[in-house]
């Protein structure tokens, strides 16, 4: 089982990811973020990479499309929140984008 984010490393994380563009999600121990890019195959395909490195990764984002617009959210259900695993695919999403 994975460890819930706790503490100075929790608040060190969200800020550097908040840097980024992701925010924390009022509603629940999650990270969410919206992208924007061209047009919808470009979206398409930035989720296809997305999805090779959750699948690399075995951790899996909530997330929605909605022509050139992909919101995704993360969170560990396992962990009831934020781990060190949603940080790792974020970093990775960040990159692909």
């Amino acid at each position: 089982m994975t460890d819930k984010l706790t503490g100075t490393e929790r608040e060190a994380v969200l800020e550097r990811l908040s840097q980024h563009g992701w925010d924390l999600d009022g509603d629940r121990d999650a990270i969410t973020r919206t992208f924007k890019f061209k047009d919808f195959n470009a979206a398409f395909g930035f989720m296809a990479r997305v999805a090779l490195w959750a699948e690399k990764l075995d951790h899996h984002p909530e997330w929605s499309n909605v022509y050139n617009r992909v919101t995704v959210t993360l969170t560990t259900h396992d962990a009831g929140g934020l781990s060190a695993k949603d940080v790792t695919l974020a970093d990775h999403i960040d990159a692909l984008a």
